[in-house]
């Protein structure tokens, strides 16, 4: 191995994420992807977040500047087609009573507008299959919230993913192969 000076390295400590719960957040940007006539896939706003306060301030943002592979990290989708208007209309009000006089939804559709916006977010684990097949846990946004109404979030339960969707567990091979005509040290 060569030599390495590491007088003025720092030990690197335990990897600190956030968990499941409320907290205040900032948009730091939306991308509007509208419909797709020919796939029916869009009709929704991406955005990205960051924390505002406390331990995590900054957490995403942090991790998509070292890591660039992360750009989705921080991110999520909100669609505003017909069948999911309520939960658009809850983000719309959410951003709207975290902000003063600043109004969307209603007047204001344009999303550019939204870039650093306040906006409380309730993050909850939800379990997913990797690409390595394992089941691992990530933080999902669960639902926006008015920041004055931070003390009255609950933490939703760990999202399981059904028994369906598990991957199927190997089975344990307690099995010995004995070679053929072999019965001499065999225990019956």
């Amino acid at each position: 191995m060569r030599s390495i000076d590491m007088t003025n390295v720092q030990e690197a400590g335990d990897f600190q994420r956030p968990g499941a719960g409320a907290y205040i957040c900032i948009i730091t940007k939306v991308q509007d992807v509208p419909l797709n006539a020919d796939t029916g896939k869009g009709d929704y706003l991406k955005i990205w977040y960051d924390i505002a306060e406390g331990e995590f301030k900054d957490y995403y943002t942090t991790m998509r500047k070292d890591h660039p592979e992360w750009e989705n990290a921080g991110s999520y989708i909100r669609s505003y087609k017909e069948k999911a208007l309520g939960m658009f209309k809850r983000f719309c009000g959410a951003v709207s009573e975290s902000n003063g006089a600043y109004e969307f939804g209603t007047k204001n559709m344009d999303e550019s507008t939204l870039t650093g916006r306040k906006i409380g977010l309730v993050f909850r684990e939800e379990e997913y299959v990797s690409n390595s097949g394992e089941i691992k846990t990530r933080l999902q946004v669960f639902k926006e919230f008015p920041v004055s109404k931070l003390s009255e979030q609950k933490v939703p339960d760990k999202k399981l993913l059904p028994d369906s969707d598990r991957p199927a567990k190997p089975m344990d091979d307690d099995f010995v192969n004995v070679p053929e005509g072999e019965t001499d040290s065999l225990p019956f």
